[in-house]
């Protein structure tokens, strides 16, 4: 076992099987997991990852040592663990690395109704008592149990969004060898609740935690060229990528190009505010624009937060917004608990499909009205020193700058940018927006010459 604060990051903890986490090191976090939520048992689930079923039964044996109960949920995605912690109200823990390659594994955690455990939250407690050791409890150790979910999981989401009224749809699915081959059948393909009118064209449903098609990372569009080319080959009316633990969800259109995450948060959105006119709307700082003009539209009212997960589900909280959405394809829902769920992000937008009789390309046109950059990363030595020229170099053009979450800076005409960064690498990751393409390339290229000077 390594040096565990090594491994924890600022939302979960994340390390190189066995040689950062092993199973000693999964019973001790285990273990401190236990002690800091309390109550009387959690909930455990992993991907299929090699590593993850040794891991997951380390983990509840720290957990049990404690005196709590191990729900063990087996095989999930990351929302299908979100929705076991809402719907039995324990704290959970999933084991998964993500997207990252094979020799990588994970633990996210969260408390009770998936509420979220970040740095500022409790993780940094828990890996406080996991480096020093937490003793076993002079009292009777808990138990384990095993409990299947995923119907209940699949029900849930059906009940959410209504698809049984769907034009007939095409659906080409690229779970990546991840989650998704797992939960899209039991969800979208009929498996164990009624037929829906969608035929689901399954691309790489074998669960193999060493990825030997593509990486689970639908971000990255070299992994979408098998999804697209297969959109294209049948005359499918949309394409959807799961990540590894199937939490995110990219979409791509029926002429296989990419829909921006951006597009589907406004998409989403407009489908929410629907159900409660007036309602909240989350989004991120480097979403775009569009995001908050459509929710305006809409009659919504937008809320602009922090990137990362933990910030978005604080804010939901704090403010009872009932939908929110990130540049990165995480997409949370307060009727999922707050929690992220690409698979309910999904089911929207084939709602909207499956009610329109245009393809998918003119349906979401309407949700992108600017150019991005996409984020960029950039090497640098001092990342503040860097921002701060940036600053100083758009000081006298600006239109607002604020500095919620690294550096973003509003110019005249629309365009904006935004600096962060990296909380584990000498990065700074750069996004842009601008009205037209000619713009935001010239943006672009300026705040690059400015960073990397």
């Amino acid at each position: 076992m390594g040096d565990l604060g090594d491994i924890f990051k600022a939302y979960d903890v994340r390390g190189v099987f066995p040689d950062t986490l092993d199973a000693a090191g999964a019973r001790s976090i285990g273990a401190a997991f236990a002690r800091t939520v309390g109550g009387s048992a959690a909930v455990v689930a992993y991907d299929m990852r090699p590593s993850s079923p040794e891991l997951a039964r380390a983990f509840a044996e720290g957990v049990t040592g404690q005196g709590l109960d191990a729900v063990m949920a087996g095989l999930g995605s990351t929302d299908m663990l979100y929705f076991a912690a809402g719907r039995l109200e324990l704290p959970g823990a999933m084991f998964t690395a993500s997207h990252n390659p094979a020799q990588y594994n994970g633990i996210k955690m969260c408390q009770a109704g998936a509420a979220p455990i970040g740095a500022e939250s409790g993780l940094e407690q828990i890996r406080r008592l996991a480096e020093r050791g937490v003793p076993e409890t002079e009292g009777p150790r808990g138990s384990v149990t095993e409990r299947d979910l995923l119907t209940e999981y699949a029900r849930h989401l059906r009940s959410l969004v209504d698809l049984t009224g769907s034009r007939p749809l095409r659906v080409v699915v690229d779970a990546g060898n991840g989650m998704g081959g797992y939960t899209v059948p039991a969800v979208l393909g009929g498996e164990v609740l009624e037929e829906l009118p969608l035929t689901v064209d399954p691309l790489y449903f074998e669960l193999d935690g060493t990825f030997p098609n593509h990486p689970a990372n639908p971000l990255d569009y070299d992994n979408l060229v098998d999804l697209q080319a297969r959109v294209r080959e049948t005359g499918a009316d949309i394409g959807l990528a799961f990540d590894g633990d199937a939490d995110r969800c990219f979409v791509v259109d029926e002429l296989g190009e990419p829909v921006p995450p951006s597009a589907v948060t406004a998409l989403v959105a407009v489908q929410e505010l629907a159900k409660e006119p007036g309602s909240k709307i989350i989004h991120n700082l480097i979403t775009s624009a569009s995001v908050p003009e459509i929710v305006r539209e809409h009659g919504g009212v937008p809320v602009r937060t922090r990137v990362g997960h933990s910030f978005i589900k604080a804010t939901m909280a704090e403010t009872g917004a009932i939908f929110g959405g990130e540049h990165s394809a995480h997409y949370y829902f307060r009727d999922f608990w707050r929690a992220d769920t690409g698979m309910l992000a999904a089911m929207h937008v084939l709602r909207v499909l499956g009610s329109d009789p245009r393809p998918l390309s003119q349906i979401t046109a309407e949700y992108t009205r600017f150019a991005a950059s996409g984020e960029i990363n950039s090497e640098v030595a001092d990342q503040a020193d860097r921002m701060a020229a940036a600053e100083r170099a758009y000081a006298d053009q600006a239109y607002g700058v604020d500095h919620l979450d690294g550096l973003s800076v509003t110019l005249p005409d629309g365009s904006w940018f935004n600096l962060r960064a990296s909380n584990t690498e000498p990065l700074l990751r750069l996004n842009v927006e601008a009205p037209d393409s000619a713009a935001m390339a010239k943006l672009r290229d300026d705040v690059l010459a400015v960073v990397r000077a």
